[in-house]
């Protein structure tokens, strides 16, 4: 686990020149900088060998790819130990899973209880930051880098100025920024790939994550928050509209998006929000993998799954 000291948020500027704010905005940026901060206290011995052994367990899994064929490989993430994103992160693995026909090329990783059904036992393993590394590293080691695809799903609360907010119960906090996330990506080795970040300000990482072969799509701009992370929800605004609703119907993936956006639009005005604006950049090069993989979209829609992210009730839009 890359861990940066504590004392990185202990510095300070000289005597008279404290102002709070701005010293809160510079530890914010020296960790968005280096891409990636955590402070964890350890695993117990008995919980750090349960881990070891479904991760273990969800990278020995992983199909072979398939000669000739391009493979789409899913990783689902669920950031945060809000149960929101551990449920949202599970059923876009399904989702996509059975969208691209990627059954057997798997892995979803979350904190807390939301993917496991409230089950104790950690079937899925915790989304560390290590876990993550270690997944796209099978990943990548497993697949044909230059035909085949990884569809990576995160989910979690997010940040303007640090990234993805990495949380697990009150064991763990840090944060993936946009640098760490695309060296994860490239030392992985993954040349094609599809980029899909459920998060406030989530378009923060489209500068570092575009290339010619990415797709990337995110919940809002790197100015705006995202709505629906209440705890107790089974879905985030665009977790709903895009993956729950848009991804099981049998379109195009940027028509998929561009329907999201409308529901997200219209949801966001009954909520008397701002707009969060979801972003999407697609690489040039991208468009023929693309074609590819849409091609494997099941021709019958499926049910959306979970209650609906939406409620005309006040009050209920919360930001991520």
């Amino acid at each position: 686990m890359v861990t940066f000291p504590v004392q990185l948020w202990a510095q300070s500027l000289p005597f008279g020149q404290m102002n709070p704010r701005a010293v809160q905005e510079r530890r914010e940026k020296e960790a968005a900088d280096k891409g990636a901060f955590i402070i964890a206290q350890p695993y117990s011995p008995a919980e750090a060998l349960r881990q070891a052994r479904a991760m273990s367990a969800s990278l020995a899994g992983l199909k072979p790819e398939r000669k000739g064929v391009v493979d789409v490989y899913v990783l689902a993430v669920g950031m945060d130990s809000d149960p929101v994103f551990g449920r949202e992160a599970a059923e876009a693995a399904r989702v996509l899973a059975t969208r691209y026909d990627a059954q057997g090329r798997v892995i979803v990783l979350a904190n807390g209880t939301g993917a496991q059904g409230g089950s104790t036992e950690p079937v899925i393993p915790d989304a560390n930051p290590d876990h993550l590394a270690q997944a796209l590293a099978q990943i990548g080691s497993v697949m044909n880098p230059q035909e085949d695809v990884l569809a990576l799903f995160i989910t979690t609360h997010g940040h303007w100025n640090t990234g993805l907010n990495y949380r697990d119960g009150d064991r763990a906090i840090g944060n993936i920024g946009p640098v760490r996330l695309a060296r994860l990506l490239n030392d992985a080795g993954i040349e094609n790939r599809l980029v899909i970040l459920s998060a406030c300000f989530s378009g923060v990482f489209l500068p570092a994550l575009q290339n010619q072969s990415t797709i990337v799509m995110t919940a809002a701009s790197s100015e705006r928050p995202s709505f629906g992370c209440r705890a107790e929800n089974d879905w985030t605004f665009f977790g709903d509209a895009f993956v729950n609703q848009a991804l099981r119907q049998p379109v195009p993936l940027p028509d998929a998006f561009a329907r999201a956006k409308t529901l997200i639009t219209g949801w966001e005005v009954a909520s008397g929000v701002a707009p969060s604006m979801p972003q999407v950049d697609l690489g040039p090069q991208a468009i023929a993998w693309m074609d590819k993989i849409d091609a494997k979209i099941p021709k019958v829609a499926s049910p959306p799954r979970g209650t609906p992210a939406f409620s005309p009730n006040p009050g209920k839009a919360a930001g991520n």
